[in-house]
């Protein structure tokens, strides 16, 4: 019998877990990730009395096996707001096991609260495993190119 996860909002004592998961998805799409300040500024951005930023965590007895970060945006062109999902992770040995199609359809859920029209996100293009996940749950793609232009 395979324990489901509780699908669930992050609270404060995740913040370990959650910079720790962050972590391994840098690894995973192959970037570098410096974790210094980033359990405080995490903690800042999640748990202030206006959120930037929400997290939805999948914990099994404690332990947080994936992760889904979104916010609420505006798109000019639909002249509507839409949920940004930032990012999604799952441990290895809990892909598989629909626990990503369970978070997703919770920030559908999430989205529909906070009058959302949709939800939009990306991948690598490498990342062929999650693009076949997100075409089996209904999801279409655009091609374009992501570019960062540093601040400071």
């Amino acid at each position: 019998m395979k324990i489901q996860p509780n699908i669930r909002h992050a609270i404060p004592t995740d913040i370990d877990q959650i910079v720790a998961l962050c972590e391994a998805h840098a690894n995973y799409e192959e970037v570098t990730y410096e974790s210094k300040e980033k359990r405080q500024r995490l903690a800042s951005a999640l748990f202030s009395e206006k959120p930037k930023l929400y997290c939805l965590v999948a914990d099994i007895k404690g332990v947080l096996v994936g992760y889904v970060t979104y916010m609420k945006q505006y798109a000019t062109w639909d002249a509507d707001e839409y949920i940004y999902m930032d990012c999604l992770y799952l441990k290895e040995y809990a892909r598989g096991s629909r626990i990503g199609e369970k978070l997703v359809r919770r920030i559908q859920e999430e989205g529909k609260k906070m009058g959302c029209s949709h939800v939009q996100w990306q991948t690598p293009d490498f990342n062929t495993r999650a693009i076949k996940f997100y075409k089996r749950i209904g999801a279409s793609s655009k091609p374009k190119e992501r570019f960062f232009l540093d601040i400071y």
